[in-house]
Parts: structure tokens; C-alpha cells; sequence
């Protein structure tokens, strides 16, 4: 059963820098702990997350959802898709949103933004990976213009339960 929508939030989407790497560490090791969006079991200390955070400044960018009082409400970011060279116009999408501000907009604002920015650097396909448990992420990136393309049966195992990842691409 799908919970109802709440009032879309105005937010403001800018590049992540180190000032908002704690409160993106937060959000994320939160995702660590307690749910199958990440496949990661070991949360982020803070000089991880602003190695991160220096790692997604470039091609490959992280963006953070702002209110109006400067509070992260989100983040996503782009990654390789693979190393070889083959896989150069490819890249990864990740998009997290912290539990009190999701389904409110903050998801699509960030991952709008995202594929924008795959577009101007030059990339050609966006792929995510998503726990199939995971419906509101799937449904997020369909709204967006993604499709399934397939999904992997039982490639990850955490908190004693085998999961599916399904994979979703957007040209652009």
C-alpha cells in the first residue's frame, strides 16, 4: 500500500562541497543501518565522507536539496558505471532523501537535476540499481523517464534476507 503524497517542498538543488558532508554522512549511514537502499554495511566515518564528497566534484557530481533555511534535505550523485574505457559515456545514479522530507518532491528535484548534469558532461546512458524492495525509488525513476531494463535475482544478501536489484536506464 502506497502512503499518501505530502506537500511538495521548494527546495534548491546545488553542488554537494565539504559544508554539507555531515549532514550527508548522516543521511546516509541512516540508510546503512536500517534499510536495503544501499548495499554498503559499514557507515561513513567523516573523513570518508568528505573524501566523497571530493571524489563527486568533477564529472562525476554530487548535489544536495536545500530548504530555505539551508538544511539538506537530500542528496544524489553520478559515478562511473564501470571502469573500462567502453563504459565512458555511462554513469550511475544514487539518490538519497532524509526519512522526515521523502515523498515531497525532494527525490525527483534531485535526480531532475542529476540527469541535467549527465547531459552536460557529455554521458549517454544513466543507469540506476535499485533493491527491489525498494518501490518508491523505482517508481521515482520511472516518473522520471527511466525503464526497467532487468533485474539481478538474489545478487546481495543483508540483514539475513537475499535481494534483487533492478536496474533501470534513461538515455540522454
Amino acid at each position: 500500500m502506497s502512503a499518501t503524497p505530502r506537500e511538495k517542498l521548494l527546495v534548491r538543488v546545488v553542488p554537494a562541497d565539504s559544508s554539507h558532508a555531515e549532514a550527508t554522512r548522516a543521511i546516509y549511514n541512516h540508510a546503512v543501518e536500517t534499510s536495503t537502499a544501499t548495499f554498503e554495511m559499514t557507515p561513513r566515518s567523516l573523513p570518508e565522507q568528505l573524501e566523497w564528497v571530493k571524489e563527486h566534484s568533477g564529472a562525476y557530481p554530487a548535489v544536495v536539496a536545500l530548504d530555505s533555511q539551508d538544511e539538506v534535505l537530500g542528496f544524489g550523485s553520478l559515478s562511473p558505471y564501470r571502469p573500462r574505457a567502453a563504459y565512458s559515456t555511462t554513469v550511475e545514479d544514487s539518490v538519497y532523501v532524509h526519512d522526515s522530507h521523502r515523498r515531497q518532491g525532494v527525490g525527483r528535484a534531485l535526480l531532475e537535476e542529476l540527469v541535467a548534469l549527465a547531459e552536460a558532461h557529455g554521458f549517454h546512458a544513466v543507469i540506476a540499481r535499485i533493491a527491489g524492495s525498494n518501490e518508491a525509488s523505482v517508481a521515482l525513476h520511472a516518473e522520471c523517464g527511466f525503464e526497467v531494463i532487468g533485474v539481478e535475482k538474489e545478487v546481495g544478501r543483508k540483514f539475513g534476507r537475499w535481494l534483487d536489484v533492478v536496474c533501470m536506464e534513461r538515455l540522454v
